[in-house]
């Protein structure tokens, strides 16, 4: 529900359809969200003055889909959200292959803009799901939420 507060501008970016000129996030999980995202899709070492912030998921494209990879990734998304997200405790991750069980290997960006993927890769059969279930604890209160990426 909104409040009518913005708590930042939201990412992946998109055009706001209430006049401002980018989209914004209304709530305090979906700021969580995006942070969560942004930090999740930045390539370590391209930010100046930060250059810890991110992960290497996109070292791991082409990587084989298997267990030691998959063990490396969730190692490094724990990794950098332990250090730019101390509120946000991962409660399971889950990488698998995004083709299994499917017949088509794409799929799209839900309604609630809790999946995302790489543009123009993450449709084909060398591509891993990764699923992150979370829990946001601020003193009071503590919500659940869950994003999934494809790369």
């Amino acid at each position: 529900m909104s409040t009518g507060i913005s708590y930042g501008i939201t990412f992946p970016f998109r055009e706001s359809f209430v006049g401002r000129y980018l989209d914004v996030s209304n709530t305090n999980e979906e700021e969580i969200r995006t942070a969560l995202i942004h930090l999740l899709l930045t390539r370590k070492g391209s930010r100046y003055y930060l250059p810890n912030f991110g992960t290497r998921l996109y070292e791991y494209i082409f990587e084989p889909l298997d267990g030691p990879t998959f063990t490396e990734i969730e190692s490094d998304i724990r990794d950098s959200i332990g250090e730019f997200l101390p509120n946000l405790i991962v409660t399971e991750i889950t990488i698998k292959d995004a083709s299994e069980n499917l017949e088509n290997k794409g799929f799209t960006v839900n309604e609630d803009r809790r999946e995302f993927k790489v543009t123009g890769i993450s449709e084909l059969e060398h591509t891993a799901k990764i699923k992150i279930n979370y829990r946001i604890t601020n003193q009071a209160f503590e919500s659940s939420d869950f994003v999934i990426i494809n790369i």
